[in-house]
This record gives structure tokens, C-alpha cells and sequence, in this order.
């Protein structure tokens, strides 16, 4: 099942997208749950409830979409250096405040978090903010939507709270990240949080199996399968949920490959005017223009 959120004719609404990618069936909510974006149906879901009656289809080129989950009911739990070589880059590339001599790679998992204001849609624009950062850099990444929610979830039972996933661009200001030591407001900015471009649920896409892949301006910059994580999806959850009580709907960004604008020398941040792209196989793609 793929759940989007988006507009029509300028009011919220969400529907199930059909299997060949061309139209959108519009599930009756009233205009606050609709605004919620794909929230309300992964709560009903995740419950045992059946969804909600569904209209006629929709052709999906005639609608805009919005990020699925336009406001999240919390921050979006968010992993640092969970790729061998993404730790590696970020390690050596000066702007890693967490890195030590040897220890590259981390012995746990890394948290941070982006606030919900961040969140924009598949196709919004990624605002540059003028005379506040100018070290702008953009990271693919994976994204866990829980369904059954929990606390102290074992390993072994994680992967039964997945409802499924969504890609995120975790978009970052490198300078404010190392100048204020830790990762929140760098990557919290307006419009650093790219999403969509639907969810996707685990029947469907196997996140623990898949392929992301970012480019700019056309030029292939991140490409790795979600086996080369460091820490894998059940224990990110088992991590996350041991002291906080998960529920459904919460999102989970599982880390960035490696390729990042700040691995290149000299380094290569976005730019007003660049297009990103990610696309990770069994979920569709996200394309944000730079202003």
C-alpha cells in the first residue's frame, strides 16, 4: 500500500496510490484529520481499524503532492554515521565534533533530531537561508514509519512496528552543525527535511533490502544498499524505544552514504539553482529544486 497526501484544488487530502503510479484513490477524512496528511490512516492501521470509505480516482498528475506526513506529531528521530564510509568521510572531513582519534566509526547508534516545521514536500523548494549559512548539504536517507507503537521493543520483534517507509533528505547547514557542537538547529532549518513522496508500507518495499541514491544536477553523488548500515532497523528501534515510548507514525531517518557535499574537496554545497534528486528503489523519488 502507498499512502499520499496531497492537494486538491488547493484543499488537503489523502489517498491510496495505485499500483501503477497513475492515480490517487481519495480516502474519506474530515478536513482536520486530511490535513494530518497520511497520520490518521497508519493510526488506524497500526490499531486493527479498517480505513475509511474511498472515492472515485484521481489522476495523480492532476494533484500536488505534499510531504506524506506534512506535520509530524513529534521530531523526527534521526541517526548519525550509520554507513561505514559516510562515517569515515564525515570523520575526516573536520566539521565532525562527535569524532575522536580511531573512533570513526560509532560503537552505538548516533541521535539527533529535526524538528516537524522543517518537514516541506516531494517537490518543495530547499531554501537557502541568506546570511545565515552558506555550508548547505544534502543527505538520502531511508525513513522508517512506525506502525505498532511501543516501548522496550526487542530486536527480534522491531521489525513487527514498521508499518513501512518514506525517503527523507536530511538536508544540513555544516557550519552551524560544528559551530554549535551538536546537530539540531543545523538540521532543523525551514524546508531541511524533504519527504515523500508517499509511504510505502513493509509488504511492499523491504527496507532492510533496498538502494538509496542521490544525485545533483544529474551527477550520481550517493548510491549504497541498506545492508552497508551499521546499525540495522531492529536495532535502531530496540535502541530508540528502550527509554522512549514509540508510537504509530513516529519517523525514523536510518543515516545518509557516502558522497555528501562536505566529503568533496574542496567541498560541494548546494548551490541556488541546483536540483536534487533521491531515489531509493521500492519507493519513488524525491526531486527539490535550491533557491
Amino acid at each position: 500500500m502507498k499512502i499520499a497526501a496531497y492537494l486538491d484544488q488547493g484543499r488537503p487530502a489523502v489517498g491510496i496510490v495505485s499500483s501503477d503510479l497513475q492515480s490517487v484513490l481519495p480516502v474519506d477524512l474530515p478536513p482536520e484529520a486530511a490535513a494530518r496528511g497520511a497520520l490518521p490512516l497508519v493510526e488506524l492501521l497500526a490499531s486493527g481499524a479498517p480505513l475509511p470509505p474511498t472515492g472515485a480516482p484521481v489522476a495523480l498528475g492532476a494533484v500536488q503532492l505534499t510531504a506524506p506526513i506534512p506535520r509530524p506529531r513529534r521530531n523526527i528521530f534521526c541517526v548519525g554515521k550509520n554507513y561505514h564510509a559516510h562515517a569515515k568521510e564525515f570523520a575526516g572531513s573536520g566539521f565532525d565534533s562527535s569524532a575522536k582519534t580511531g573512533g570513526e566509526i560509532p560503537t552505538v547508534p548516533i541521535y539527533f533530531t529535526k524538528v516537524p516545521e522543517s518537514v516541506v514536500g516531494p517537490t518543495d523548494t530547499i531554501a537557502i537561508p541568506a546570511g545565515v549559512s552558506t555550508a548547505i548539504d544534502y543527505e538520502a536517507e531511508l525513513t522508517v514509519v512506525i506502525g505498532k507503537g511501543g516501548k522496550g521493543i526487542r530486536k527480534e520483534d522491531a521489525l513487527k512496528h514498521v508499518w513501512g517507509y518514506t525517503i527523507v533528505n536530511d538536508v544540513t547547514a555544516r557550519d552551524w552543525q560544528s559551530r554549535h557542537q551538536q546537530w539540531l538547529l543545523g538540521k532543523s532549518f525551514d524546508t531541511f527535511c524533504p519527504m515523500g513522496p508517499w509511504l510505502v508500507s513493509a509488504d511492499e518495499c523491504d527496507g532492510t533490502r533496498t538502494r538509496v541514491r542521490c544525485w545533483v544536477n544529474g551527477e550520481l553523488r550517493q548510491d549504497a544498499p541498506t545492508t552497508d548500515l551499521i546499525f540495522d532497523i531492529p536495532t535502531l528501534i530496540e535502541t530508540l524505544s528502550a527509554g522512549i515510548t514509540l508510537y504509530p507514525g513516529d519517523l525514523i531517518a536510518t543515516g545518509t552514504p557516502v558522497g555528501v557535499g562536505i566529503g568533496f574537496k574542496p567541498p560541494k554545497y548546494l548551490q541556488a539553482g541546483d536540483v536534487v534528486r533521491v531515489e531509493i528503489d521500492g519507493i519513488g523519488t524525491l526531486e527539490n529544486p535550491v533557491r
